[in-house]
């Protein structure tokens, strides 16, 4: 069965409405406490000898798309009892009402912790003068504070590496409760003497997952010998995709012979390739020299001493790890190649054409990347069709290789 809904339903629990007037924009509610006494916060003696009263104004949560202020008729009393230190004292409420000194009641407090947890500071208070909850961020942030974390279980895993408050300039430690997957504790930077403090105050962790650097892994083993350090599968996973890049890598000139792109037309290429594809010959020609002389038995001492170049790049020409594939920059047009190649082979042959057809898609490139492109074609086509042939990266072989059958498709080159 309804029931009538009285005024004393929009307040909190425990207060009377005395009157309710609008200003504006603002709605003021009075209201009054309906208990006849309360307790001494000094000696917990129940008092109630009303000394004097005050006006105490106080935020609520919204009504009707107006904000709301309380004022409340609070009461100050006298304590009765002699040996207290508090002769008067002021009316105190339920904690889950109104806390001492609040200047907002616990259901807004409440509402405005839940902001600053879900959205942090400045989000939340643009979202907050949505719902007429006229708060700054720094107040969100700190009710977030006072109210802090819950106290967590002691951890046993737990994944420790480094994070930037700012990117390349400062960086500090965050430790996660690998079980739980969740973050425990921010140290203030990535020192092995700050991470082995933390450590030695929690001898039960029995697993340290962490990165590659050998800070965490000094921290740990002086911290807790005993525990088990492990790689991250972060870092597992990095790992083996530079493994799997660089065996690639050293593999690119077979690569390019299998599939029949083994020679570059400099007809086809812009004055920028030009100067990249001249530099990709000189580099060519020093790897068959220094090869050469190899072959011949030449040490790598007298290698270093006939050509000039360095120990380091001797050595890696010699390991096959030097990548001196001629390769162009990736052009704004790779998404729409093959809504290009449709349109060109449907007779449309214009480059200012085809440049305002992409805009209309959301190209954002200019009319000469399109028009290159254009006459690129046109040369090609005149040269011949195996000159058109493209070269993928290492990095995009890579991609293809590691990639389900099933996810491939013919424009993933």
């Amino acid at each position: 069965m309804p029931h009538s809904l009285r005024p004393a339903a929009f307040v909190p629990a425990g207060f009377h409405v005395e009157n309710a007037v609008q200003d504006g924009a603002i709605t003021i509610i009075t209201v009054r406490h309906t208990s006849k006494s309360s307790q001494c916060p000094g000696c917990a003696t129940i008092a109630e000898r009303v000394h004097s009263r005050y006006l105490r104004c106080l935020a609520d949560l919204p009504l009707a798309g107006r904000q709301v202020r309380l004022v409340v008729i609070a009461r100050r009393f006298r304590c009765d009892v002699a040996s207290c230190r508090r002769a008067i004292f002021t009316e105190r409420f339920s904690a889950d009402v109104l806390a001492p000194w609040a200047r907002r009641t616990a259901r807004l407090d409440c509402l405005v912790h839940h902001l600053g947890l879900a959205l942090g500071g400045r989000p939340a208070a643009s979202f907050a003068r949505r719902l007429m909850l006229p708060v700054s961020n720094d107040t969100l942030l700190r009710a977030v504070r006072r109210r802090g974390c819950p106290p967590f279980p002691t951890p046993t895993v737990i994944g420790i590496d480094d994070w930037a408050w700012k990117r390349n300039q400062r960086y500090g430690t965050i430790i996660c409760d690998l079980e739980r997957r969740r973050p425990i504790r921010l140290l203030p930077d990535r020192e092995p003497a700050t991470a082995q403090a933390w450590l030695a105050a929690q001898p039960q962790i029995d697993i340290v997952a962490r990165d590659r650097g050998g800070a965490y892994s000094l921290a740990a083993t002086k911290a807790l010998p005993q525990a088990i350090q492990v790689a991250d599968r972060w870092h597992l996973m990095e790992n083996a995709s530079h493994a799997f890049l660089d065996a690639v890598r050293k593999s690119m000139r077979q690569i390019r012979s299998a599939i029949g792109a083994a020679t570059v037309d400099p007809a086809l290429l812009t004055a920028a390739e030009h100067i990249q594809y001249e530099g990709y010959l000189r580099r060519e020609d020093a790897n068959a020299a220094i090869l050469e002389r190899a072959k011949n038995g030449a040490p790598i001492k007298q290698i270093v001493r006939e050509t000039g170049h360095s120990r380091g790049l001797v050595r890696r020409i010699l390991r096959n790890q030097r990548s001196d594939v001629f390769r162009t920059r990736e052009s704004s047009l790779e998404p729409y190649l093959p809504w290009l190649d449709a349109q060109w082979a449907a007779g449309l042959q214009n480059g200012s054409e085809l440049w305002r057809h992409l805009k209309r898609q959301g190209f954002r490139g200019c009319l000469r990347v399109v028009s290159e492109w254009a006459g690129r074609r046109r040369r090609a086509e005149k040269a011949n069709a195996g000159s058109l042939r493209r070269v993928p990266s290492a990095r995009t072989i890579a991609r293809l290789m590691t990639t389900g059958r099933d996810a491939l498709s013919k424009s993933g080159l």
